[in-house]
């Protein structure tokens, strides 16, 4: 049984493959450390990566901080201070500069979506669409391993400003309860799993007794970063009857696993795991960005989604990498992303052809790159809502200029001339201007 071992850049020295880094490759994991966070674990260091082939491996890339993660100027700026060996809290200084510059927590996550209860706002939660909460367990702003493209960089920085947590599971009832309308709540984090069962117990059972609501979500990393936290950790068991009783009481219990690569679950660790979550009634659906220098080749795709329904694991989204942190480094243009999700469904039988994408998780809402195609001589992205900030938003097709370099949806232009999208004025009245 592997034995839970956490590295950062503190303590990497302990990492038992540590003398197969490059010494560049030490230092760039040093510097960009100070900036994004560092986390990565025994599992993935024994089961994932591939030592042989670092640092062009997807997992090291997926889990150890690459150079190219910040602009050439701000490495050297880090670097400079690290080579000489400057005050801590001088380094500090100068990558909370560079963080703040990131757009920490982009599409309205504080300004429009925290919601409020009798006038107070409820830090620590989050309910953009109508039908569904999000929550931040207090205690699970931290992962079992860190993805080194993380849109939720903010939570795990040091930047208690921006940081999404809230302990009081009393507030989210009377929330819950003062509107019926949600169905869902997706606990979130950070990761969940990272809590002892106790504390999931803690905040999840509450809610088994909330009529209104249909769906726990759980969204978490662990089935790839640690596999364990189901079947041989301490108190693995205690979860799997509580899973069992969540699903007994009528409630529908969906483990929104991320994951980004075939190799994250092709590993007996990670299929025992989905083996007793699946033996508990709960459902596991999959959702990943498409991330340069991971995932972006379609037989990538194909061959993770392949395995997915082999598990009984329901492929939901490919998603498009946020507008935050390190995005220069990981983004794939539209276009692109078009291509390999549909070099990857094309593969699939129709069991496979539940997931949606590529999504861009924008300011209002979510939308999806249907198609590229030509109306009157002009090149156009189809794009449409799966979710809308204005429930009526969902599921409406709309177009935008073609642009082979887009990567994000304000890169894009309506079609035709016009001047804004059918949402833009009602957004920007949302946001107050």
């Amino acid at each position: 049984m592997l034995t839970f071992q956490s590295y950062t850049a503190e303590n990497i020295q302990q990492l038992p493959q540590y003398d197969t880094i490059p010494p560049e490759q030490l230092h760039a994991i040093k510097v960009v450390a100070e900036v994004y966070p560092f986390r990565v674990n025994s599992h993935v260091a024994e089961n994932l990566i591939d030592w042989s082939n670092i640092p062009d491996d997807p997992m090291f890339r997926l889990s150890f901080p690459q150079a190219g993660m910040l602009s050439g100027e701000d490495f050297r700026t880090i670097s400079d201070l690290v080579l000489s060996d400057a005050d801590s809290q001088l380094i500090r200084q100068e990558a909370r500069k560079i963080q703040l510059r990131q757009n920490p927590n982009p599409a309205g996550q504080m300004e429009l979506n925290t919601p409020r209860l009798d006038g107070e706002p409820l830090h620590g939660m989050q309910h953009k669409y109508r039908e569904s909460v999000l929550f931040f367990p207090l205690e699970a702003q931290v992962c079992h391993a860190y993805c080194t493209y993380c849109f939720r960089w903010p939570q795990f920085s040091g930047l208690e400003s921006l940081k999404f947590a809230n302990e009081s599971v009393d507030k989210l009832i009377d929330y819950l309860r003062s509107h019926p309308e949600v169905k869902d709540v997706i606990f979130t984090g950070g990761d969940p799993m990272v809590m002892s069962t106790e504390l999931i117990e803690k905040y999840m059972r509450p809610l088994l007794d909330v009529p209104t609501l249909r769906t726990i979500r759980i969204g978490t990393k662990s089935l790839s970063w640690w596999p364990g936290r189901f079947t041989t950790d301490s108190d693995a068991d205690q979860l799997i009857r509580f899973f069992e009783e969540v699903v007994t009481s009528g409630k529908h219990l969906a483990i929104m696993a991320h994951m980004s690569h075939p190799r994250e679950i092709d590993n007996p660790e990670a299929v025992d795991a989905v083996r007793r979550i699946r033996s508990t009634g709960a459902v596991i659906r999959s959702q990943s960005p498409v991330v340069r220098h991971v995932n972006d080749d379609s037989e990538v795709w194909e061959e993770m989604w392949q395995k997915q329904v082999q598990l009984g694991v329901i492929p939901y989204y490919m998603f498009l990498e946020r507008d935050t942190g390190p995005k220069h480094y990981f983004e794939v243009p539209l276009a692109e992303a078009l291509d390999i999700y549909n070099g990857a469904y094309r593969q699939m039988s129709g069991l496979g052809r539940t997931v949606r994408g590529p999504s861009m998780s924008c300011s209002p809402g979510k939308v999806i790159v249907e198609d590229v195609t030509e109306i009157n001589d002009e090149k156009l992205f189809v794009l449409k809502f799966t979710q809308g900030r204005n429930p009526e938003w969902t599921n409406k097709t709309f177009l935008a200029s073609y642009d082979d370099s887009a990567s994000w949806i304000d890169d894009l232009t309506p079609a035709f001339g016009d001047e804004n999208f059918f949402f833009e004025p009602e957004l920007r009245r949302m946001y107050g201007s």
